[in-house]
Protein backbone atom coordinates (compact mmCIF):
# COMPACT_ATOMS: atom_id res chain seq x y z
CA UNK A 1 0.00 0.00 0.00
CA UNK A 2 1.29 3.18 -0.70
CA UNK A 3 1.76 5.89 2.09
CA UNK A 4 -0.34 8.73 0.96
CA UNK A 5 1.02 10.88 3.73
CA UNK A 6 4.18 10.55 2.63
CA UNK A 7 3.50 12.30 -0.42
CA UNK A 8 1.12 14.68 0.54
CA UNK A 9 4.29 16.09 2.71
CA UNK A 10 6.90 16.28 0.02
CA UNK A 11 4.06 18.72 -1.80
CA UNK A 12 4.34 22.23 -1.17
CA UNK A 13 0.81 22.53 0.40
CA UNK A 14 1.31 19.18 2.34
CA UNK A 15 4.64 20.48 3.32
CA UNK A 16 3.11 24.18 4.89
CA UNK A 17 0.34 22.01 5.91
CA UNK A 18 1.89 19.72 8.07
CA UNK A 19 4.99 22.63 10.02
CA UNK A 20 1.62 24.35 10.70
CA UNK A 21 0.16 21.62 12.75
CA UNK A 22 3.14 20.16 13.92
CA UNK A 23 3.11 16.91 12.13
CA UNK A 24 5.51 14.67 11.32
CA UNK A 25 7.61 15.97 7.82
CA UNK A 26 9.39 12.22 6.39
CA UNK A 27 11.17 13.06 3.67
CA UNK A 28 11.43 10.22 0.25
CA UNK A 29 14.61 8.20 1.12
CA UNK A 30 16.63 7.93 -1.81
CA UNK A 31 17.65 4.07 -2.24
CA UNK A 32 19.57 2.67 -4.54
CA UNK A 33 18.78 2.80 -8.34
CA UNK A 34 20.93 0.30 -10.25
CA UNK A 35 23.59 -1.89 -9.57
CA UNK A 36 26.58 -0.21 -10.95
CA UNK A 37 25.92 3.10 -8.45
CA UNK A 38 28.62 4.80 -6.42
CA UNK A 39 28.02 3.74 -2.67
CA UNK A 40 28.64 7.00 -1.60
CA UNK A 41 28.72 10.77 -3.83
CA UNK A 42 29.51 14.48 -2.52
CA UNK A 43 31.62 15.56 -0.29
CA UNK A 44 32.60 13.64 2.98
CA UNK A 45 34.19 14.07 6.10
CA UNK A 46 36.46 12.13 7.57
CA UNK A 47 37.73 12.72 11.48
CA UNK A 48 39.71 10.39 14.25
CA UNK A 49 40.08 10.48 17.61
CA UNK A 50 43.53 10.03 19.48
CA UNK A 51 45.35 6.93 18.97
CA UNK A 52 42.74 6.07 15.79
CA UNK A 53 43.60 2.77 14.15
CA UNK A 54 40.80 2.44 10.96
CA UNK A 55 41.14 5.75 9.41
CA UNK A 56 43.79 4.54 6.80
CA UNK A 57 41.64 2.04 6.02
CA UNK A 58 38.57 3.96 6.00
CA UNK A 59 40.49 6.96 3.66
CA UNK A 60 41.25 3.85 1.08
CA UNK A 61 37.65 2.32 1.27
CA UNK A 62 36.22 5.89 0.32
CA UNK A 63 39.37 7.14 -1.97
CA UNK A 64 37.45 4.04 -4.22
CA UNK A 65 34.72 6.34 -4.58
CA UNK A 66 33.98 9.51 -6.37
CA UNK A 67 33.03 11.22 -3.66
CA UNK A 68 35.19 14.35 -2.50
CA UNK A 69 37.40 14.03 0.45
CA UNK A 70 38.24 16.15 3.40
CA UNK A 71 39.93 15.41 7.02
CA UNK A 72 39.14 17.32 9.78
CA UNK A 73 41.64 19.66 10.81
CA UNK A 74 42.78 22.50 13.41
CA UNK A 75 41.15 21.04 16.67
CA UNK A 76 44.29 18.99 18.11
CA UNK A 77 42.12 16.20 19.52
CA UNK A 78 41.43 15.30 15.69
CA UNK A 79 44.80 15.36 14.01
CA UNK A 80 44.73 11.67 13.50
CA UNK A 81 42.54 12.75 11.02
CA UNK A 82 45.21 13.35 8.18
CA UNK A 83 45.99 9.55 8.43
CA UNK A 84 42.86 9.33 6.28
CA UNK A 85 45.49 9.10 2.77
CA UNK A 86 46.39 11.64 0.35
CA UNK A 87 43.01 12.30 -1.48
CA UNK A 88 41.33 13.71 1.84
CA UNK A 89 42.11 17.38 1.48
CA UNK A 90 42.58 18.98 5.47
CA UNK A 91 39.76 21.08 6.41
CA UNK A 92 39.55 23.73 8.56
CA UNK A 93 36.85 23.08 10.92
CA UNK A 94 35.91 25.93 11.96
CA UNK A 95 35.48 27.35 8.23
CA UNK A 96 32.99 25.40 7.04
CA UNK A 97 31.05 28.39 5.44
CA UNK A 98 27.91 26.89 3.54
CA UNK A 99 28.89 23.13 2.81
CA UNK A 100 27.02 20.36 2.64
CA UNK A 101 27.93 17.21 3.55
CA UNK A 102 26.70 13.30 2.12
CA UNK A 103 28.50 11.39 5.04
CA UNK A 104 30.12 12.32 8.26
CA UNK A 105 32.75 9.45 9.41
CA UNK A 106 34.58 9.38 11.96
CA UNK A 107 37.07 6.70 13.67
CA UNK A 108 36.87 6.40 17.42
CA UNK A 109 38.59 2.96 17.81
CA UNK A 110 41.58 4.70 19.95
CA UNK A 111 39.66 6.15 22.63
CA UNK A 112 40.98 4.72 25.92
CA UNK A 113 39.10 7.12 28.29
CA UNK A 114 36.03 8.72 28.55
CA UNK A 115 38.03 12.08 28.26
CA UNK A 116 38.67 11.16 25.04
CA UNK A 117 35.31 11.52 24.05
CA UNK A 118 35.83 15.07 23.46
CA UNK A 119 37.00 14.18 20.62
CA UNK A 120 33.48 12.82 19.47
CA UNK A 121 31.93 16.36 20.41
CA UNK A 122 35.17 18.31 18.46
CA UNK A 123 34.56 16.66 15.47
CA UNK A 124 30.66 16.78 15.46
CA UNK A 125 29.79 20.00 16.93
CA UNK A 126 31.07 22.12 14.21
CA UNK A 127 29.99 19.63 11.40
CA UNK A 128 26.35 18.21 12.21
CA UNK A 129 24.21 21.06 10.80
CA UNK A 130 26.12 20.86 8.10
CA UNK A 131 24.55 17.21 6.95
CA UNK A 132 22.73 17.43 4.11
CA UNK A 133 19.35 15.26 2.94
CA UNK A 134 19.78 11.47 3.11
CA UNK A 135 23.08 12.11 4.50
CA UNK A 136 25.21 9.33 6.71
CA UNK A 137 26.75 9.29 10.22
CA UNK A 138 29.06 5.95 10.69
CA UNK A 139 31.30 6.05 13.66
CA UNK A 140 33.55 3.18 14.08
CA UNK A 141 35.02 1.66 17.69
CA UNK A 142 36.75 -1.10 19.38
CA UNK A 143 34.48 -3.42 20.37
CA UNK A 144 33.61 -2.82 24.35
CA UNK A 145 34.18 -6.58 25.03
CA UNK A 146 37.43 -6.41 23.75
CA UNK A 147 38.67 -3.70 25.87
CA UNK A 148 41.45 -4.83 28.50
CA UNK A 149 40.34 -1.66 30.81
CA UNK A 150 37.10 -0.21 32.06
CA UNK A 151 37.87 3.35 31.35
CA UNK A 152 38.63 2.41 27.50
CA UNK A 153 35.47 0.04 27.46
CA UNK A 154 33.16 3.21 28.94
CA UNK A 155 34.73 4.71 26.29
CA UNK A 156 33.54 2.55 23.63
CA UNK A 157 30.33 1.92 24.67
CA UNK A 158 29.48 5.60 25.30
CA UNK A 159 29.45 5.44 21.39
CA UNK A 160 25.95 3.40 21.35
CA UNK A 161 24.25 5.85 23.39
CA UNK A 162 25.95 9.17 21.30
CA UNK A 163 25.17 7.27 17.87
CA UNK A 164 21.28 6.27 18.63
CA UNK A 165 20.64 9.72 19.82
CA UNK A 166 22.22 11.32 16.49
CA UNK A 167 19.79 9.28 14.86
CA UNK A 168 16.69 10.12 16.32
CA UNK A 169 18.53 14.35 15.19
CA UNK A 170 19.04 13.81 11.69
CA UNK A 171 16.05 11.69 10.97
CA UNK A 172 14.07 14.15 9.84
CA UNK A 173 16.16 14.84 6.98
CA UNK A 174 15.81 11.66 5.78
CA UNK A 175 19.63 10.67 7.23
CA UNK A 176 21.16 7.93 9.56
CA UNK A 177 23.67 7.14 12.06
CA UNK A 178 25.26 3.74 12.87
CA UNK A 179 28.42 2.49 14.33
CA UNK A 180 30.40 -0.68 13.74
CA UNK A 181 32.23 -2.14 16.41
CA UNK A 182 35.82 -3.11 15.14
CA UNK A 183 37.55 -6.25 16.99
CA UNK A 184 41.26 -5.55 17.25
CA UNK A 185 43.02 -5.88 14.58
CA UNK A 186 39.92 -6.25 12.31
CA UNK A 187 40.40 -3.42 9.85
CA UNK A 188 40.50 -5.74 6.49
CA UNK A 189 36.95 -6.62 7.18
CA UNK A 190 35.75 -2.70 6.85
CA UNK A 191 35.21 -2.77 3.39
CA UNK A 192 31.66 -4.43 2.82
CA UNK A 193 30.35 -2.49 5.76
CA UNK A 194 31.48 0.61 5.36
CA UNK A 195 29.98 0.30 1.83
CA UNK A 196 26.63 -0.38 2.88
CA UNK A 197 26.25 1.76 6.13
CA UNK A 198 27.41 4.77 3.38
CA UNK A 199 25.23 3.57 0.38
CA UNK A 200 21.66 4.27 -0.54
CA UNK A 201 21.38 0.60 0.26
CA UNK A 202 21.03 1.17 4.08
CA UNK A 203 18.16 3.78 3.34
CA UNK A 204 15.87 2.82 6.26
CA UNK A 205 18.90 1.03 8.71
CA UNK A 206 19.64 3.69 11.81
CA UNK A 207 20.76 3.36 15.28
CA UNK A 208 22.30 0.23 14.70
CA UNK A 209 25.54 -1.30 15.73
CA UNK A 210 27.23 -4.27 14.05
CA UNK A 211 30.54 -6.08 15.54
CA UNK A 212 33.27 -6.89 13.15
CA UNK A 213 35.81 -9.69 14.37
CA UNK A 214 38.75 -10.75 12.21
CA UNK A 215 38.64 -13.25 9.97
CA UNK A 216 41.43 -14.78 7.55
CA UNK A 217 38.91 -14.21 4.69
CA UNK A 218 39.03 -10.85 2.50
CA UNK A 219 38.02 -11.47 -0.60
CA UNK A 220 38.32 -8.92 -3.42
CA UNK A 221 35.23 -9.08 -4.84
CA UNK A 222 33.03 -6.96 -7.99
CA UNK A 223 31.26 -4.22 -5.98
CA UNK A 224 28.74 -4.32 -8.75
CA UNK A 225 27.90 -8.06 -8.85
CA UNK A 226 29.69 -9.53 -5.77
CA UNK A 227 27.44 -12.46 -5.66
CA UNK A 228 28.23 -14.26 -8.99
CA UNK A 229 29.00 -17.70 -8.76
CA UNK A 230 26.76 -17.93 -5.97
CA UNK A 231 23.81 -19.98 -4.98
CA UNK A 232 20.93 -18.72 -2.78
CA UNK A 233 18.30 -20.40 -1.30
CA UNK A 234 15.30 -17.95 0.13
CA UNK A 235 12.09 -19.57 1.89
CA UNK A 236 9.13 -17.73 1.66
CA UNK A 237 10.24 -16.03 -1.81
CA UNK A 238 6.92 -15.73 -3.37
CA UNK A 239 6.03 -12.16 -2.40
CA UNK A 240 6.52 -9.21 -0.43
CA UNK A 241 10.19 -9.18 1.24
CA UNK A 242 10.49 -12.87 -0.02
CA UNK A 243 10.22 -11.84 -3.58
CA UNK A 244 12.42 -8.58 -2.85
CA UNK A 245 15.38 -10.70 -1.37
CA UNK A 246 15.63 -13.04 -4.14
CA UNK A 247 15.39 -10.17 -7.00
CA UNK A 248 18.22 -8.21 -5.16
CA UNK A 249 20.45 -11.43 -4.63
CA UNK A 250 19.80 -11.99 -8.36
CA UNK A 251 20.77 -8.42 -9.25
CA UNK A 252 24.43 -8.65 -7.16
CA UNK A 253 24.98 -11.98 -9.44
CA UNK A 254 23.61 -15.31 -7.56
CA UNK A 255 21.51 -18.02 -8.62
CA UNK A 256 18.15 -18.00 -6.79
CA UNK A 257 16.27 -21.42 -5.74
CA UNK A 258 12.99 -20.08 -4.80
CA UNK A 259 11.07 -22.38 -1.93
CA UNK A 260 6.94 -21.40 -1.09
CA UNK A 261 4.43 -23.54 -0.54
CA UNK A 262 2.65 -25.12 -2.82
CA UNK A 263 -0.76 -23.00 -2.63
CA UNK A 264 1.72 -19.88 -3.46
CA UNK A 265 3.26 -21.94 -6.28
CA UNK A 266 1.59 -19.25 -9.42
CA UNK A 267 3.24 -16.70 -7.52
CA UNK A 268 6.46 -17.96 -7.25
CA UNK A 269 7.32 -19.08 -10.52
CA UNK A 270 6.58 -15.76 -11.87
CA UNK A 271 9.11 -14.14 -9.32
CA UNK A 272 11.82 -16.87 -10.26
CA UNK A 273 10.73 -16.77 -14.05
CA UNK A 274 11.84 -13.05 -13.48
CA UNK A 275 15.21 -13.39 -11.88
CA UNK A 276 15.90 -16.86 -14.13
CA UNK A 277 15.29 -18.80 -10.73
CA UNK A 278 14.54 -21.96 -9.56
CA UNK A 279 10.99 -22.80 -7.76
CA UNK A 280 10.31 -25.68 -5.20
CA UNK A 281 7.29 -26.07 -3.52
CA UNK A 282 7.60 -27.40 -0.21
CA UNK A 283 5.95 -26.89 3.54
CA UNK A 284 8.63 -26.41 5.48
CA UNK A 285 7.10 -27.58 8.56
CA UNK A 286 6.40 -30.52 6.92
CA UNK A 287 8.46 -33.72 9.08
CA UNK A 288 10.26 -34.79 5.51
CA UNK A 289 10.61 -31.00 4.38
CA UNK A 290 14.82 -30.81 5.53
CA UNK A 291 15.58 -34.03 3.39
CA UNK A 292 13.97 -32.70 0.22
CA UNK A 293 15.44 -29.67 0.40
CA UNK A 294 18.66 -30.95 0.38
CA UNK A 295 17.96 -33.51 -2.40
CA UNK A 296 16.50 -30.47 -4.74
CA UNK A 297 19.91 -28.72 -4.09
CA UNK A 298 21.89 -31.85 -4.73
CA UNK A 299 19.81 -32.13 -7.85
CA UNK A 300 20.33 -28.77 -9.30
CA UNK A 301 23.00 -27.30 -7.91
CA UNK A 302 25.34 -29.53 -5.94
CA UNK A 303 25.25 -26.99 -3.26
CA UNK A 304 24.47 -24.11 -2.03
CA UNK A 305 26.46 -21.13 -0.49
CA UNK A 306 23.22 -18.50 1.27
CA UNK A 307 20.98 -19.63 3.25
CA UNK A 308 17.79 -17.02 3.89
CA UNK A 309 15.30 -18.25 5.78
CA UNK A 310 12.51 -15.63 5.50
CA UNK A 311 9.69 -18.23 5.24
CA UNK A 312 7.23 -16.81 8.11
CA UNK A 313 3.77 -16.66 9.78
CA UNK A 314 2.08 -14.62 12.37
CA UNK A 315 -1.12 -15.91 14.67
CA UNK A 316 -2.42 -13.34 16.37
CA UNK A 317 -4.24 -13.84 19.82
CA UNK A 318 -3.80 -12.95 23.43
CA UNK A 319 -1.91 -16.07 25.16
CA UNK A 320 -5.62 -16.88 27.12
CA UNK A 321 -6.98 -16.85 23.77
CA UNK A 322 -4.63 -18.40 21.90
CA UNK A 323 -5.62 -22.37 20.40
CA UNK A 324 -2.67 -24.33 20.79
CA UNK A 325 -2.05 -25.05 16.77
CA UNK A 326 -1.60 -20.95 16.37
CA UNK A 327 1.27 -21.44 18.99
CA UNK A 328 2.35 -24.94 17.17
CA UNK A 329 2.49 -23.47 14.13
CA UNK A 330 3.96 -19.91 14.64
CA UNK A 331 6.98 -21.57 16.47
CA UNK A 332 7.32 -24.20 13.74
CA UNK A 333 7.51 -22.30 10.82
CA UNK A 334 9.39 -18.66 11.84
CA UNK A 335 12.24 -21.00 14.35
CA UNK A 336 12.04 -25.14 14.37
CA UNK A 337 12.08 -25.14 10.75
CA UNK A 338 15.15 -22.73 10.02
CA UNK A 339 17.39 -24.87 12.44
CA UNK A 340 15.95 -28.62 11.11
CA UNK A 341 16.66 -27.51 7.55
CA UNK A 342 20.33 -25.99 8.71
CA UNK A 343 21.48 -29.04 10.34
CA UNK A 344 20.20 -30.84 7.67
CA UNK A 345 22.58 -28.88 4.76
CA UNK A 346 25.35 -28.84 7.11
CA UNK A 347 25.37 -32.37 7.74
CA UNK A 348 25.26 -33.24 4.25
CA UNK A 349 27.85 -30.21 3.30
CA UNK A 350 25.45 -29.08 1.08
CA UNK A 351 26.27 -25.36 2.83
CA UNK A 352 29.38 -24.77 1.03
CA UNK A 353 32.67 -22.95 2.54
CA UNK A 354 32.77 -19.25 3.20
CA UNK A 355 28.91 -19.39 2.92
CA UNK A 356 26.07 -17.52 4.99
CA UNK A 357 22.93 -18.19 6.96
CA UNK A 358 20.66 -15.08 7.49
CA UNK A 359 17.76 -15.08 9.39
CA UNK A 360 14.49 -13.54 9.78
CA UNK A 361 13.90 -12.17 13.35
CA UNK A 362 11.84 -9.15 14.30
CA UNK A 363 11.12 -5.97 16.33
CA UNK A 364 8.58 -8.14 17.86
CA UNK A 365 10.94 -10.39 19.03
CA UNK A 366 13.03 -7.74 21.17
CA UNK A 367 10.52 -5.70 22.30
CA UNK A 368 7.57 -8.03 22.44
CA UNK A 369 4.36 -7.18 21.25
CA UNK A 370 0.70 -7.26 22.04
CA UNK A 371 -1.24 -10.49 21.19
CA UNK A 372 2.13 -12.23 19.87
CA UNK A 373 3.63 -14.38 22.88
CA UNK A 374 3.68 -17.19 19.68
CA UNK A 375 5.30 -15.00 17.06
CA UNK A 376 7.46 -12.32 19.64
CA UNK A 377 8.57 -16.05 21.27
CA UNK A 378 9.72 -17.59 18.04
CA UNK A 379 11.45 -14.59 16.83
CA UNK A 380 13.56 -14.09 20.18
CA UNK A 381 14.26 -17.37 19.52
CA UNK A 382 16.08 -16.93 16.28
CA UNK A 383 18.41 -14.06 18.20
CA UNK A 384 19.86 -16.90 20.37
CA UNK A 385 19.97 -19.31 17.74
CA UNK A 386 22.12 -16.89 15.49
CA UNK A 387 24.19 -15.80 18.55
CA UNK A 388 24.67 -19.26 19.32
CA UNK A 389 25.11 -20.97 16.26
CA UNK A 390 27.99 -18.18 15.33
CA UNK A 391 30.18 -19.80 17.78
CA UNK A 392 30.06 -23.21 16.42
CA UNK A 393 29.97 -22.63 12.46
CA UNK A 394 33.18 -23.60 10.67
CA UNK A 395 34.78 -23.13 6.94
CA UNK A 396 34.49 -19.28 7.26
CA UNK A 397 30.36 -19.97 7.04
CA UNK A 398 28.67 -17.09 9.34
CA UNK A 399 25.03 -16.40 10.79
CA UNK A 400 23.63 -13.31 11.10
CA UNK A 401 19.87 -11.75 11.72
CA UNK A 402 17.46 -8.52 10.33
CA UNK A 403 14.66 -7.44 12.24
CA UNK A 404 12.50 -5.77 10.19
CA UNK A 405 10.50 -2.82 11.71
CA UNK A 406 7.27 -1.48 10.24
CA UNK A 407 7.67 -2.54 6.22
CA UNK A 408 4.95 -1.73 3.56
CA UNK A 409 3.61 -5.31 2.71
CA UNK A 410 0.16 -6.98 2.31
CA UNK A 411 0.03 -7.96 6.11
CA UNK A 412 0.92 -4.75 7.13
CA UNK A 413 -1.86 -2.85 4.54
CA UNK A 414 -4.27 -4.93 6.32
CA UNK A 415 -3.47 -3.71 9.48
CA UNK A 416 -6.53 -0.86 10.80
CA UNK A 417 -5.32 2.52 9.80
CA UNK A 418 -4.64 3.70 13.30
CA UNK A 419 -2.26 0.99 13.84
CA UNK A 420 -0.81 1.71 10.28
CA UNK A 421 -0.02 4.76 10.89
CA UNK A 422 1.34 4.50 13.72
CA UNK A 423 3.74 1.88 12.50
CA UNK A 424 4.71 3.93 10.05
CA UNK A 425 5.17 7.16 11.90
CA UNK A 426 7.34 5.70 15.44
CA UNK A 427 10.85 5.76 13.77
CA UNK A 428 13.25 8.59 13.37
CA UNK A 429 12.66 8.60 9.45
CA UNK A 430 8.68 8.85 10.37
CA UNK A 431 7.47 6.34 7.76
CA UNK A 432 7.52 2.71 6.48
CA UNK A 433 10.51 0.55 4.83
CA UNK A 434 9.91 -1.38 1.69
CA UNK A 435 10.66 -5.06 0.90
CA UNK A 436 13.83 -3.68 -0.75
CA UNK A 437 15.67 -2.30 2.76
CA UNK A 438 15.61 -5.86 4.47
CA UNK A 439 16.95 -7.36 0.96
CA UNK A 440 19.58 -4.91 0.34
CA UNK A 441 20.70 -5.55 4.58
CA UNK A 442 20.70 -9.34 3.66
CA UNK A 443 23.32 -8.15 0.41
CA UNK A 444 25.41 -7.02 3.05
CA UNK A 445 25.75 -9.86 4.85
CA UNK A 446 25.60 -12.19 2.19
CA UNK A 447 29.06 -10.26 0.51
CA UNK A 448 32.12 -12.44 0.17
CA UNK A 449 33.96 -9.40 1.88
CA UNK A 450 31.65 -9.50 4.87
CA UNK A 451 33.32 -12.78 6.64
CA UNK A 452 34.19 -10.22 9.75
CA UNK A 453 30.42 -9.96 10.28
CA UNK A 454 29.19 -12.83 12.56
CA UNK A 455 26.19 -13.23 14.92
CA UNK A 456 24.78 -9.97 14.12
CA UNK A 457 20.84 -8.76 14.62
CA UNK A 458 20.25 -5.58 12.65
CA UNK A 459 17.35 -3.80 12.83
CA UNK A 460 15.52 -2.52 10.04
CA UNK A 461 13.24 -0.42 11.09
CA UNK A 462 14.10 3.31 10.71
CA UNK A 463 15.28 3.18 14.14
CA UNK A 464 11.97 2.33 15.35
CA UNK A 465 11.11 4.13 19.05
CA UNK A 466 9.61 0.75 19.57
CA UNK A 467 12.34 -1.85 21.56
CA UNK A 468 16.52 -0.99 21.70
Amino acid sequence: MSDLYLKFVNTPVGKTAAQSLGLPSPVTLKRQQRADQPFIEGDVLIGAGPGAKAVATVGGILSASPASLYHASGIESLNDSAKAGNKAKALELAQLADRRFSALVFDATGLKSPDDLRAVYDFFHPTIKKLGGNARVLVIGQNPASCRKAPQAAAQQALEGFVRSVGKEIGKKGSTANLIWMAPGAEKQLDSSVRFFLSPRSAYVSGQVVRIGKSSIAPTTNPVAPLTGKVALVTGASRGIGAAIAETLARDGATVIGLDIPPAMAELQKVMDSVNGKAMACDITDQAAPKLIGDFIEEHCEGVDLVIHNAGITRDKTLGNMPEHFWDMTIAVNLSAEELIDEELTHRSLLRENGRIVCISSISGIAGNFGQTNYSTAKSGVIGYVEAMAKQLKNGVTINAIAPGFIETQMTAAMPITIREAGRRMNSLSQGGLPVDVAEAIAWYCSPASSGVNGNVVRVCGQSLIGK
